[in-house]
């Protein structure tokens, strides 16, 4: 069978060599000068390849699509993943958060991997599709350089985020072009801008161990870990992570738990015996055993509390005032960074239109949609690649 797969990333690389084994002729296209540039960039040139857990946990990691993820990851799940480069000669390492890297913490090693594993397959670089059309005994392919009829097209193009990787939306287009609803792509993981005329003053400072709460559309969602100023807004992984929660809704509050480990009472008890010992110094001094130093003046001032004020002058309302704001710290949610930005693009092919089992188009017959161009996020972690590799793994298996 004569297969083309559009796009030289993560599951196109894993489908063709797939294919490619079963005595298919594959041809991979791809617009960039090498395959899986994308992958180059992520986990910060390190690849975080995916996640040593099972597959209810990381179902539990999908933010958009967990019920048609179920059949792929249940045919080629985390394991299987780290089987699969692992016999490819890649050595790999679990850390925290039980994120999966090659030993070498080389992106780089992941690509020749994968270009390794389609050496059967023509691989047309700088050749980017322009046009697919069907015809009753399969498909015509028109790129910028040629034309080609194949019988089956696999669609692997990837999202809208980091457009330098050749990321820019094709997939969407040919989805369209064959009357597939495309849901509105929008960032996934990315960083959050605020109206806080203070994230200047903040920026470049991380915050660990806190508590990150966005309340939305009725619901509320919190995660606990690492966050980062910037000079508009925040960053870090439970930023990135909150984005891709609160992607579809406009009113959005947004509140930091500086110390989650502890109850209100609890922080109060602390608060109590710290100014019993330190009655003659200035509330800044209390404050500053609690927080960075440069948050201390940005917290005060919320509180309308001179820092020189003295602590034995400190008024149980204003004690209480502290530890609420120690609890409850707010930002003014403005918007999400642009999907460019994103680490991964929500959004994509409608799942509704998608076989879940091959990924076969429902629409048209010899079609299929692998890896971001699907309406699939997930959070931090390695999930997202995971999710190329399976629904790559179940296109490859099933395509008939």
């Amino acid at each position: 069978m004569e297969i083309a797969v559009v796009g030289g990333g993560a599951s196109g690389l894993m489908a063709a060599g797939l294919l490619s084994q079963q005595n298919n002729n594959v041809t991979i296209f791809d617009g960039n000068d090498k395959c899986g540039k994308k992958i180059y960039i992520t986990g910060k040139g390190r690849c975080n390849v995916t996640n040593d857990c099972d597959n209810e946990q990381y179902l539990a990691n999908v933010v958009n699509g967990g019920k048609f993820m179920r059949s792929a990851i249940n045919q080629f799940g985390t394991l299987d993943t780290k089987d699969f480069f692992e016999s490819l000669g890649i050595k790999l390492k679990v850390e925290r958060g039980n994120r999966v890297f090659p030993a070498s913490d080389r992106a780089s090693d992941i690509i020749k991997a994968l270009v390794m594993h389609c050496n059967d397959c023509d691989i047309h670089l700088n050749e980017k599709v322009k046009f697919i059309k069907k015809v009753d005994d399969g498909f015509i392919l028109n790129t910028n350089l040629s034309s080609y009829k194949f019988d089956r097209v696999i669609i692997a193009t990837g999202g809208m985020s980091y457009p330098a990787t050749g990321s820019s939306g094709d997939g969407y287009k040919f989805a369209k072009m064959f009357n597939h609803n495309v849901i509105k792509p929008r960032g996934a993981l990315v960083p959050i801008e605020l109206k806080d005329d203070f994230c200047g003053e903040l920026a470049g400072l991380s915050l660990k161990n806190v508590s990150l709460l966005a309340e939305f559309d009725g619901k509320k969602k919190s995660l606990f870990g690492e966050m980062l100023f910037t000079h508009n807004g925040i960053s870090g992984p439970i930023a990135l992570s909150l984005s891709s929660f609160i992607a579809q809704s406009n009113e959005v509050k947004l509140s930091i738990d500086f110390k989650p480990a502890l109850s209100a009472n609890q922080l109060e008890e602390r608060l109590l015996r710290e100014f019993s010992e330190n009655l003659n110094k200035n509330i800044t001094f209390i404050i500053k055993g609690l927080l960075p130093n440069s948050l201390v003046p940005i917290f005060l001032a919320k509180l309308a509390i001179k820092g020189e004020v003295k602590v034995n002058s400190i008024t149980k309302q204003q004690r209480l005032a502290i530890i609420n704001l120690l609890k409850s710290f707010p930002l003014c949610f403005s918007k999400l960074y642009p999907v460019e930005t994103g680490i991964v693009t929500g959004g994509g092919v409608d799942l509704k239109q998608i076989n879940p089992k091959s990924m076969e188009s429902k629409l048209i017959e010899g079609l299929y949609f692998i890896g971001e161009v699907l309406d699939i996020d997930c959070l931090t972690g390695g999930f997202n690649l995971q999710t190329a590799f399976s629904t790559a793994y179940a296109c490859a298996m099933n395509l008939k």
